[in-house]
């Protein structure tokens, strides 16, 4: 695991923009994931309320202050509108899963410093959640 994924991990909370009510989508394995290794998450949806009996927030403004990485499982245009956002709230950590990244998106974490995994690098590969 290289320097970037530690810093990643190292936050005391995650955001996991994307999540999903649904097991067999990659938003909820990401989220099961981190609860299975011992680490806050809470999940991004604009729609669900709660996801695995974890209350949800709307949007990466609403997360709270703890959270200081996200993972982000949206299609590539969505991305980029989550990464401004996220660093417009002080994110200093993004992890674009694999089919989240976007060239344009990586480029903007990279202006604003933020440390940012997004090579086809995927958590759920890393932690051995697959």
């Amino acid at each position: 695991m290289d320097d970037r994924m530690k810093q990643f991990l190292a936050a005391e909370a995650f955001g996991v923009v994307g999540a999903s009510g649904d097991r067999d989508k990659f938003g909820n394995k990401v989220l099961r994931c981190y609860l299975k290794h011992g680490k806050k998450a809470i999940p991004v949806h604009p729609r669900e309320s709660e996801v695995e009996g974890i209350a949800a927030v709307k949007s990466v403004s609403e997360l709270p202050p703890e959270v200081g990485s996200i993972s982000i499982i949206t299609p590539p245009p969505v991305t980029e509108k989550v990464v401004e956002e996220a660093i417009a709230k002080g994110i200093r950590n993004i992890w674009m899963q694999p089919g989240a990244e976007s060239q344009k998106a990586v480029e903007t974490c990279r202006a604003h410093g933020v440390n940012v995994i997004g090579d086809g690098s995927c958590l759920l590969v890393e932690w051995g959640c697959h």
